[in-house]
């Protein structure tokens, strides 16, 4: 009820691991990133690093594909979840505490690079009808580029092409 949810800007600190729950078959990822606030110096007329945040970061599902295909170390990302601390003790003993993000949403900071965005498709039960032309349309849509279509309209999401039904292996 009271979750304590946040954004997060950072960097990747460590690759994503991700593995696959025995028992549900839900995938997660995790990966560590930091968030180091600049302050600018006036004394020395320069950019300081200030204080830092360190967490980990988990994913779930359809967000840790993406997270396993997507995220690199290094990556400047812009991550949206719920922050929680988990006590533990360590080999000594010691009582120890480690902050957590449950990730809802991760993306590239744009502001610091460029990305390409490719949507995942789902698979859906879908019905193939012939027309007399022998052109294949799925769902309504002509699944295979028309005489005069742009044939990088699919890549680019332009014009009648961004409809159309993707090749296997697609992005």
């Amino acid at each position: 009820m009271f979750d304590t949810n946040l954004v997060v800007v950072g960097n990747v600190l460590s690759a994503p691991e991700w593995r696959r729950i025995t028992s549900t078959g839900s995938l997660v990822a995790n990966f560590r990133i930091a968030s180091t606030a600049r302050r600018f110096d006036r004394e020395t007329g320069r950019w300081a690093d200030g204080n830092s945040f360190r967490v980990r970061v988990t994913a779930w599902r359809r967000l840790a594909e993406g997270v396993a295909s997507s995220v690199a170390v290094g990556d400047p990302v812009v991550v949206y979840g719920r922050l929680y601390s988990r006590d533990w003790k360590d080999d000594k003993n010691n009582n120890r505490v480690s902050y957590e993000m449950e990730a809802f949403s991760i993306g590239h900071d744009l502001a610091r690079g460029r990305a390409k965005f490719f949507r995942t498709k789902t698979a859906q039960l879908t019905s193939e009808v012939e027309t007399s032309d022998a052109e294949t349309y799925v769902r309504g849509e002509a699944s295979v580029p028309l005489a005069g279509d742009d044939p990088d309209a699919l890549d680019r999401g332009v014009g009648r092409g961004r409809e159309r039904a993707q090749p296997p292996g697609h992005p």
